[in-house]
């Protein structure tokens, strides 16, 4: 029961981040394409590939400190459910341009960002 209200305090956290975070990305470029759901994604798995890495070989954390960071917090945070939707709006609004290439930078962008997260990890 303790893992259920990590993972529900953390996802609340992690969801509150990500909308702030996206909004500000648009304060900044046009809403003409999903960068702020780009952004989050990157930042995301960015961020748990470090985590993991940091977590797994040179802190023992406790698995309940894992669970509210990478399933809680992270997991509230990356939002692949609003990078799906977006990109079917903009297949059915035939942007089949932006649609692709949103599908291209979010799986290529995201894998390198875990990896990167993870090597650095590895190396701090």
């Amino acid at each position: 029961m303790k893992n259920y209200l990590f993972v529900f305090f953390g996802g609340g956290l992690g969801a509150s981040a990500r909308y702030w975070l996206s909004g500000a990305v648009y304060r900044f470029v046009p809403v003409d394409f999903p960068y702020g759901t780009l952004i989050v994604n990157l930042l995301g798995c960015f961020i748990i590939g470090l985590l993991m890495s940091a977590l797994e070989d040179r802190f023992i954390a406790a698995p309940s400190i894992r669970i509210f960071l990478t399933i809680g917090i992270i997991g509230g945070f990356t939002t692949f459910s609003s990078f799906s939707y977006e990109t079917i709006s903009l297949f059915r609004n035939a942007e089949f341009f932006r649609a692709g290439l949103n599908v291209v930078a979010s799986m290529t962008g995201c894998l390198a960002s875990t990896y990167f997260g993870f090597t650095l990890g590895k190396l701090i």
